[in-house]
């Protein structure tokens, strides 16, 4: 069986947390007894992580001198903290793979048995649900996340008899303009409730409507705009989007 990498980095905030207040406890008994601390320190570190869509182990200058781009800034949080080199997504696509870095767990033990949320999906982490950000905070850590969400979100409907959007049967993407979201009410199950004292978001992909940032689980400005999406280059690739609703000022690019 494959070793999970969200199994592991959670394992490793475990240890390095529950050393660190190890030591600070230490610190205090010895300093109570007159014993001579030592280099002991309850500063807990920082923590910082950066989850990248189709980055390989070789493409970090650090790990690879013959790397075809520089990477400093990497290098140098390689070069200062703490270097792993075995680990395993449990996933090969977004959603599975954010799930199980943030709660350890096989996405597969979910609803979700194949592919990734939609922007309008409900919220994936199950109530109750420990996640790293709650982990952490519970350490005593402030904690954010600034990006791409892509975990659902419980939007909240303007009539709770009708469904939230219309799907059609042959994409199982919305459609239309007129969803029944009321965008003026905060979302429910986002990251402020699974762990994160700050938020500042998209709720899936860029290709996926509504198209609007969120800060703190409530959107900057309503998506009162209207996009008729923009199709990909003949070859499979370049900038694409689908149809959806739009913040006036949100600029794709």
């Amino acid at each position: 069986m494959k070793t999970i990498i969200s199994k592991a980095i959670l394992y490793c905030f475990s240890i390095t947390l529950l050393q660190a207040c190890t030591n600070s406890q230490g610190q205090s008994d010895k300093a109570k007894n007159g014993a001579n601390i030592g280099t002991l320190t309850s500063k807990h570190p920082n923590i910082i992580v950066i989850l990248a869509d189709d980055l390989g182990l070789g493409d970090l200058s650090s790990l690879n001198p013959s790397s075809k781009i520089q990477t400093p800034s990497l290098d140098r949080i390689a070069n200062e903290g703490i270097r792993f080199t075995d680990a395993h997504s449990n996933s090969a696509v977004c959603t599975p793979t954010r799930y199980g870095l943030l709660t350890g767990r096989y996405a597969y033990r979910t609803r979700l048995k194949k592919g990734v949320t939609w922007g309008y999906s409900p919220a994936l982490i199950e109530e109750g649900r420990t996640t790293v950000a709650s982990f952490l905070q519970q350490q005593g850590y402030h904690t954010g996340i600034v990006g791409k969400w892509h975990l659902g979100l419980n939007w909240q409907a303007k009539d709770p008899s009708k469904p939230i959007v219309e799907i059609s049967n042959s994409d199982k993407f919305p459609k239309g303009l007129d969803t029944n979201v009321d965008f003026s009410q905060a979302v429910q199950r986002g990251p402020n409730d699974v762990g994160f004292d700050y938020s500042y978001i998209i709720s899936a992909s860029l290709d996926m409507s509504p198209y609007g940032y969120i800060e703190n689980q409530k959107m900057i400005e309503l998506p009162t705009a209207y996009t008729y999406g923009k199709s990909q280059n003949k070859d499979g690739r370049g900038i694409f989007w689908r149809a959806g609703e739009v913040q006036p000022s949100f600029d794709f690019h």
